[in-house]
């Protein structure tokens, strides 16, 4: 999941909704609104903020 975070194009300093729609984008928009992905969406976006707030902590640690 980490190539996909970092085809988002998102900035580390960003808040996690740009995180959500820049995922959200990256979902083929049939797929979007379908309800039997709704556990498989969630999960995506989970490990999309998970991928972020990691990013955000070597940032962090090492003062970038």
């Amino acid at each position: 999941m980490e190539a996909t975070y970092s085809r988002l194009g998102v900035y580390v300093h960003a808040s996690w909704r740009v995180v959500v729609r820049a995922a959200r984008s990256r979902i083929a928009k049939q797929y979007r609104h379908d309800p039997a992905l709704k556990q498989a969406r969630k999960r995506f976006y989970c490990e999309m903020l998970a991928c972020h707030a990691r990013h955000q902590h070597l940032v962090c640690a090492f003062r970038l």
